[in-house]
Formats: structure tokens, C-alpha cells, sequence
């Protein structure tokens, strides 16, 4: 199971997500996230994974494929994970916080 929740807040949208996003739960993700990005042509997104149960490689490329959506729209995207800061390598960052610092500068 996969709960989403979404925030547009100074010119950021986060997507907080809850349970797991997995090779079952992607194509709910993708329907979610990925029409508002193209949509509404979102430059900045952060994704927060720290209530993530599971990740499997299907939803890291997933997450993978909505960053470049973002590149094309010349935006930024960084990840809020504790967990799996190095799957995500120079995209990884600590907390909401941060993200904002970083994308309103």
C-alpha cells in the first residue's frame, strides 16, 4: 500500500510518501505525481521517503524517470530519505528543511 501526499508551498511541491513503493505501487505514484509535474510544469519537487517501508529497485527508477521530468521542465528535485540516502547519491538530503534553504536561494 502507498499513501501520497502532496504540498505546493513557495514555489516547491512535496510528495510525502507512506508504506511501500514497489513494482505493485508505481503505477499508482506515476498517476499521482507525474501528470501535475507535466501539467502544471513543476521546476521544483522534493520527495520525502523517510515514512517509506519499502523501496525496490522499480520505485527508484520510477522516482529516477519523475527527476528527469523535472530536468526537462530546468528545475531541481532532492530527496528527503534517511534510510536510502546513497541510492539517491548528490539528490540525497536530510530533512524538509534543508530542501527549502537549498531551492529558495
Amino acid at each position: 500500500m502507498l499513501k501520497i501526499n502532496m504540498e505546493y508551498r513557495r514555489g516547491i511541491l512535496f510528495i510525502r510518501l507512506r508504506g511501500n513503493l514497489s513494482v505493485n505501487t508505481v503505477s499508482k505514484f506515476e498517476e499521482y505525481t507525474i501528470p501535475i509535474i507535466k501539467n502544471y510544469g513543476i521546476r521544483y519537487v522534493v520527495y520525502n521517503l523517510n515514512n517509506i517501508a519499502n523501496l525496490d529497485d522499480e520505485g527508484i527508477s520510477s522516482i529516477n524517470r519523475s527527476v528527469k521530468l523535472i530536468k526537462k521542465n530546468r528545475g531541481k528535485a532532492l530527496i528527503v530519505s534517511k534510510k536510502d540516502s546513497d541510492t539517491f547519491n548528490n539528490l540525497s538530503i536530510s530533512n524538509e528543511l534543508v530542501a527549502l534553504e537549498l531551492l529558495n536561494t
